[in-house]
């Protein structure tokens, strides 16, 4: 029941609540709230002035407790930090979570088909579908792969893609993760705190539960194992405690019940792969790699690595074990390739992709390259194979000198950057002090492919806080929330 007291509050905690062209996550327009964001509003607006503060202290306090932290680097402080975290979830309707899905399904399909194809038979390059040169001139691709033949052709065993909500509501993707994807831990606590802090809600709400990834994760890297190998020991193995998401190598390895080893814990004999045990060498057969190609082995790859394991390539070469992600995966994350998606959909499956891209420019065409060169202010402007929000150039909010900047990289090396419209994506509802702000979300749900594709219903959601901002990462000031994807 509305009160007046409660009718206050609703009004003092909007008073910043601004809406705009971008579409918002709660509210369909002034004052009307979507309807599965009612019992969620109610909620937060009927609970007594302070509440909310001690129960967001309450959430910081149980991310710190379980070590949920990460460091950005690169900055003068240079240590951990709490994951930024918001109280409110994001919704998601049955309805739409159906149509992601599906569309999830089929480019993670489509993608390993073109994975496989590129590192064998070549039939996609050969029929002009996708030019050779942006395959090529892929940093990532690995020669080292052609002819190989991997287990069940599964590639990309795991997979965070990397969605936004266009200003008509429509979900479409902005990039591809197929490398080593993380943040899947942080979906995974903010769901725990949530359930702990806000148990009456998430009891109001029907809402698919996600504890199952792990189990799912485990079952996808057995489905993997090499023939023979029916009981496979199966590994996580971490750049070590420096690395900016060890806890995650560190939670997912104990939520699998499986070891978490380093390079110097591996060693590899008659090109099969043994973990150093107290009781002696233990063989390996299944490897989740959280180490990028170029440090796995400095036998193969970069020969001045310490992370990896001398030697390992040649035992996946014999099929002695697996490793997810393949090499040479990233040649599928490469920006510029991601702009030839659509066509590998269409050309793989003989369908229509679910989800759409969004409009690139590829620099390397000259009349793309000259439009962007005259429209900088206006434009995103990307590097090919940097994450995190790194090498990157907001148009609309970049002084003229960076411009500039980026006008000379463009033309020095226009294979590196892509270009893409600057797209208002959607807003959704943030804690902000004592008040509800809209803030720009994106949305990376995870997919895991192994004898079957499984998408685990939601993901993280990752805000950027800053107000104005577009950048969601948390090296560059974002942080998550919980999202809910609801049964029906």
């Amino acid at each position: 029941m509305t009160t007046p007291q409660t009718k206050q509050f609703e009004q003092a905690a909007l008073k910043n609540y601004l809406l705009d062209h971008a579409y918002d996550e709660m509210f369909s327009g002034p004052d009307q709230l979507h309807e599965h964001y009612q019992p969620l509003f109610e909620h937060f607006t009927s609970l007594p002035p302070g509440e909310l503060q001690q129960r967001k202290h309450a959430a910081d306090l149980s991310f710190l407790n379980q070590g949920i932290t990460f460091t950005v680097y690169g900055r003068e402080e240079g240590k951990e930090q709490i994951f930024p975290y918001d109280l409110l979830p994001r919704i998601i309707t049955s309805a739409e979570w159906a149509t992601v899905e599906r569309g999830l399904t089929q480019r993670i399909m489509a993608l390993n088909m073109f994975l496989r194809d590129i590192y064998n038979e070549g039939r996609i390059l050969k029929d002009g579908i996708v030019p050779r040169e942006v395959v090529y001139s892929c940093k990532q691709f690995r020669r080292q792969m052609v002819g190989l033949q991997v287990p069940r052709n599964v590639y990309v065993a795991v997979c965070g893609t990397d969605l936004i909500r266009l200003e008509n509501g429509e979900f479409v993707v902005l990039e591809d993760n197929l490398r080593v994807p993380s943040g899947v831990s942080y979906m995974l606590t903010n769901r725990r705190v949530m359930k702990r802090i806000f148990p009456q809600l998430f009891r109001t709400y029907n809402v698919k539960p996600i504890e199952q990834y792990t189990q799912l994760l485990l079952g996808t890297l057995r489905s993997l194992a090499p023939e023979g190998r029916p009981e496979p020991n199966i590994v996580v193995l971490t750049p070590g405690v420096f690395n900016s998401a060890y806890y995650e190598h560190a939670y997912l390895a104990r939520q699998m019940g499986i070891e978490l080893v380093e390079g110097r814990d591996l060693v590899v004999h008659d090109n099969v792969v043994y973990m150093r045990t107290t009781s002696g060498l233990r063989r390996v057969d299944v490897i989740y790699r959280r180490v990028d190609d170029d440090f796995i082995d400095p036998l193969a790859f970069r020969p001045d690595s310490i992370l990896g394991v001398a030697g390992l390539f040649n035992a996946y070469r014999a099929g002695n074990v697996t490793l997810a992600n393949a090499f040479g995966t990233g040649v599928a994350d490469d920006k510029a390739l991601y702009a030839y998606v659509p066509d590998i959909i269409k050309y793989y499956l003989t369908e229509e992709p679910i989800l759409k891209n969004v409009d690139t420019f590829l620099l390397t065409r000259k009349k793309e390259r000259d439009h962007v060169l005259a429209n900088l202010d206006k434009l995103v402007v990307k590097a090919v194979g940097e994450s995190g929000g790194y090498g990157m150039l907001i148009g609309p909010q970049s002084t003229a000198a960076q411009r500039k900047e980026f006008a000379e990289k463009i033309m020095a090396d226009p294979r590196n950057y892509i270009a893409q419209p600057t797209i208002s994506f959607s807003r959704a509802p943030c804690l902000i002090g004592d008040e509800f702000e809209p803030r720009h979300v994106d949305l990376r749900p995870y997919v895991l492919y192994g004898d079957k594709v499984n998408v685990v219903p939601g993901g993280l959601t990752r805000v950027a806080l800053k107000r104005g901002s577009l950048v969601v990462n948390s090296s560059q000031g974002g942080g998550s929330k919980d999202t809910w994807v609801l049964s029906q």
